[in-house]
């Protein structure tokens, strides 16, 4: 049985961490690398914890969360993977998936949303379409987060009690609870087809999310080799010197929010 990892033990790691993702960001933007990281798996599998923690102590205008809703009309007359070429890196910028083109391998198949014949087009196509990409220069890691079922209802039922953790669940997470096992097998055929060794898939054992975390960033920081790059002195400058002609409105004039706390 696996001990519980101790909030402070946590903490201290992910702090640790998150310093080597600024050190990595830092290296990314000196060398105008690309960097696209795809999380895919189970609904509450704690993807969204994991992209956040990643983000958290990163620039904004250099780490990106992608997170595409439902295509429109006319984004389902285009080319498949069209609009996620419009949110891949520049040089210098990390773009982090939330689920990505791999929808149609999973809530597209299993829900019926496409066509056999999509369907198989997207397993022939993914691998070609991401050799393209590292081919060009962008280093691509994709995960797959694994949860169990037992944790997985447990996870639900919490959203389900907390009105504060009810926008996370939607009809369509329920309908996928019932289709349990059809993810299974789609996920077991998407897995032969685009596991591949130029561009595999990494799984994270995520029944536990604090050791998920920290496992997922460990070791995307080993997928993208860096070295830390000394930040440019920086020294504050004293306040300049005030305008004797200058005269501030008086603070009542402003107005405040209530002081509640």
């Amino acid at each position: 049985m696996v001990t519980k990892l101790k909030k402070s033990e946590y903490r201290a790691e992910l702090a640790r961490l998150q310093l080597e993702l600024v050190k990595l960001q830092d290296w990314v933007r000196a060398r105008g690398l690309r960097v696209v990281v795809l999380f895919e798996g189970r609904d509450a599998a704690g993807k969204g914890g994991v992209i956040k923690r990643i983000a958290e102590p990163l620039n904004p205008r250099v780490c990106r969360i992608a997170a595409l809703g439902t295509p429109t009309e006319r984004e389902k007359s285009q080319w498949y993977f069209q609009r996620y070429v419009a949110h891949l890196p520049a040089a210098g910028e990390i773009v982090l998936f939330d689920r990505s083109w791999y929808n149609r391998a999973g809530v597209e198949r299993v829900m019926g949303f496409c066509t056999d014949a999509e369907y198989r087009e997207f397993l022939e196509s993914a691998p070609v379409f991401e050799r393209l990409l590292i081919r060009s220069g962008i280093v691509l890691v994709k995960y797959w987060f694994s949860v169990s079922d037992e944790e997985q209802e447990r996870r639900f039922q919490d959203r389900i009690a907390d009105r504060t953790k009810r926008w996370k669940i939607s009809p369509m997470d329920l309908e996928a609870r019932r289709r349990w096992f059809d993810y299974s097998k789609a996920k077991d055929v998407m897995f032969a087809h685009t596991d591949v060794d130029d561009s595999p898939w990494w799984v994270v054992d995520a029944d536990s999310k604090k050791r998920a975390r920290l496992n997922c960033i460990s070791h995307l920081l080993s997928r993208v080799p860096y070295e830390d790059v000394e930040p440019s002195t920086l020294e504050l400058p004293p306040r300049g010197e005030a305008d004797p002609g200058y005269e501030r409105p008086p603070l009542e004039s402003q107005r405040w929010i209530p002081e509640v706390y």
